[in-house]
């Protein structure tokens, strides 16, 4: 997904997938070739405007194995990466992209963004939304997922700085995916995410929350039983993959749908079977003819009546002799 870039700087740093730069002046997206270029930008978009020092970056970059001169092949990846980079002002040395600092390298944003920050502020706003305007919620939280392309900083190594940023990155993808379906459920599109929720339970074993709003959908649709399935298949696989069972608020959940609690919302019971859905349909089909029966009656008896008024109005002599016939 693209947004609008501000005037001053039309160049935004993504890290919501593969590491790439895209130029909004020509429309260009490009990214460093190699592994190691691609670590580095990486880290220092992830700790943009913080000096990294070169011991770090070389850890990040090479691990426990750097080569003989790690502290030069380092520098010789800066000043490619920097080749590669727009700088944010006239060119010179003091507007460069990447600054060196007696202690490490720094990288400018200026007025650049990320995709991660934009990712941010949207689930901040969608957050915000969900109980007072849910649709708008789900619009903004849709928007936020839309701008990933895979996972996060995804070819870019596994040093600590990109690790760690990829993790809370996705724990915050995640959230954002929970808060979507509940402004869904607050929207009354239970029906809707019962089939994308059954996939993300699948996807993220672990994940109650991903259950409690499954469930929740299905007890709004009238499906309690399943609703209560879904219940033990998180027990079973929560108990398979970490040992313990469910949690407060699922347990909660369960009992709620025992009990049928008002507070769940609608709650629309299935017929028993085939068999008594199609006697309830001729019992209202045979209503249906009896009430025609007596609608018919009705009219004829006006009809009757509407005539005996017509010769009342030509001064009919047998209406006058005869007023009971009204």
């Amino acid at each position: 997904m693209e947004w609008e870039a501000p005037e001053s700087d039309a160049l935004d740093f993504r890290v919501l997938g593969p590491v790439e730069l895209l130029d909004h002046r020509s429309g260009a997206r490009f990214a460093p070739s190699g592994g190691k270029q691609r670590a580095l930008l990486a880290a220092l978009v992830v700790r943009a405007g913080e000096v990294l020092s070169a011991e770090r970056l070389i850890d990040e970059l090479w691990g426990d194995r750097p080569p003989a001169r790690a502290a030069n092949a380092l520098h010789a990846h800066v000043a490619r990466l920097r080749r590669l980079l727009p700088s944010t002002g006239d060119g010179s040395p003091e507007q460069a992209r990447i600054a060196t600092h007696p202690l490490g390298y720094l990288l400018r944003l200026g007025s650049a963004r990320t995709d991660a920050q934009y990712f941010s502020r949207l689930s901040a706003q969608g957050r915000a939304a969900v109980v007072a305007d849910p649709a708008h919620a789900a619009e903004l939280l849709h928007r936020a997922l839309d701008l990933w392309r895979g996972p996060a900083l995804e070819g870019s190594g596994r040093g600590q700085i990109c690790a760690r940023e990829a993790e809370r990155l996705e724990q915050s993808r995640l959230t954002t995916l929970e808060t979507l379906y509940e402004a869904k459920l607050r929207s009354s599109r239970h029906e809707e995410v019962i089939g994308q929720l059954e996939r993300l339970t699948a996807a993220h074993p672990t994940r109650e929350r991903f259950y409690d709003l499954l469930m929740l959908a299905l007890y709004r649709c009238g499906r309690q039983s399943e609703a209560l399935g879904v219940y033990e298949r998180a027990r079973q696989r929560l108990m398979g993959e970490i040992g313990v069972g469910p949690g407060p608020a699922l347990r909660a959940r369960m009992e709620a749908i025992m009990l049928r609690d008002p507070g769940l919302g609608a709650f629309e019971p299935a017929p028993a079977s085939a068999e008594s859905a199609l006697t309830s349909l001729g019992g209202e089909i045979a209503r249906l003819r009896n009430r025609i029966d007596v609608l018919r009656h009705e009219q004829d008896e006006l009809v009757r009546r509407f005539k005996l008024l017509s010769e009342a109005s030509t001064g009919s002599p047998a209406l006058f002799e005869d007023p009971s016939r009204l």
